[in-house]
């Protein structure tokens, strides 16, 4: 049985716990209050902020590590947000890089935009940031949806903006099977995405991590619940019509003249055993399109291999971005 206060123990703690309250709002009323404005703030000067593009979106990003220090870029896959990128920010962080991630427009904390939602104007957001920030020699890494949004960014990138970019579990060339692209998905595997996300899109985003994404679905698979959970709540912070327009961007844009424009060295990372991009239509097509590309496989590994295997991938990124 639990040991019960007395009354005047009880009366004690209550009256330090006001106590204490009270002091904390005296302190913090003589503390100066920052005003916040994204027009008039200074590129770099915060280690969060947004910035509005034309159209009115606002895009949610993270900026940390000193400003002088050579950035890399981390856009993240469907549906999720920068969040998808801690491990990475944070190692990269320590190894001496100015890291930054945003939520892509419709996703997370930026705008649930009910436009806009393809890629033509997620590669004009990115710019947006690019600008705004005054990146330069920065090195791009796009996992899934973000791979193709790195592609067609970087092909359309100004001079000195971007130094590499790095494809991880990516989608291009093309998801989708088509007449040129015959080993791609068929269009039902999408329609079914999309029937599942109106019908039930909180079930529906715990049955892609609970299963394929992760390769929780394998008999050997070491299950993470916190990663499951993660995917579950980064999902569930964006717009349905977004996520729902989304599926359209990363399957039906074909990327190929994208990947052929890209004129800076491309590291491609593909997990054999991903069941959400099928490696033999992305990777290993990929690769014969790019000038200045490197392909690296992992036998094994499924589509979130950044979060499941993060001291592997991180080590690799890290020699590529150094090499």
């Amino acid at each position: 049985m639990d040991k019960q206060l007395p009354p005047a123990s009880a009366g004690m703690v209550v009256r330090r716990d006001v106590l204490a309250a009270g002091a904390l709002v005296a302190v913090a009323a003589t503390l100066p209050i920052a005003p916040y404005s994204n027009a008039a703030s200074t590129p770099g000067d915060r280690t969060m902020g947004k910035i509005t593009t034309k159209d009115g979106t606002e895009i949610f990003y993270k900026d940390w590590g000193a400003k002088t220090a050579q950035p890399i870029v981390f856009h993240h896959g469907w549906p999720l947000t920068a969040d998808d990128w801690d491990n990475q920010m944070m190692f990269f962080l320590g190894q001496g890089f100015r890291v930054i991630a945003h939520d892509r427009r419709g996703h997370g904390r930026s705008t649930q935009t009910d436009s806009g939602n393809e890629m033509d104007t997620y590669a004009a957001d990115v710019a947006a940031l690019a600008d705004h920030l005054d990146l330069r020699n920065a090195v791009h890494v796009g996992h899934s949806t973000g791979g193709g949004e790195v592609a067609h960014y970087v092909a359309r990138a100004r001079p000195g903006r971007v130094a590499k970019a790095v494809l991880i579990g990516a989608v291009p060339p093309i998801m989708l099977k088509t007449a040129v692209n015959p080993g791609g998905l068929p269009m039902e595997v999408f329609d079914g995405f999309r029937t599942a996300l109106v019908a039930n899109r909180a079930q529906f985003f715990l049955d892609v991590p609970t299963g394929p994404f992760y390769g929780f679905n394998r008999p050997d698979a070491k299950v993470s619940q916190g990663l499951i959970q993660n995917w579950w709540r980064q999902g569930m912070m964006g717009g349905a019509k977004a996520h729902y327009d989304c599926i359209k961007a990363f399957s039906e844009t074909d990327f190929t003249e994208d990947l052929k424009k890209i004129d800076v060295p491309v590291l491609i990372m593909h997990g054999e055993d991903d069941q959400i991009v099928p490696i033999a239509d992305s990777a290993h097509l990929a690769i014969k399109l790019v000038r200045k590309g490197t392909l690296k496989t992992y036998p094994g590994l499924p589509h979130g291999m950044a979060s499941t295997h993060p001291d592997v991938i991180n080590a690799d990124l890290l020699a590529f971005i150094k090499g």
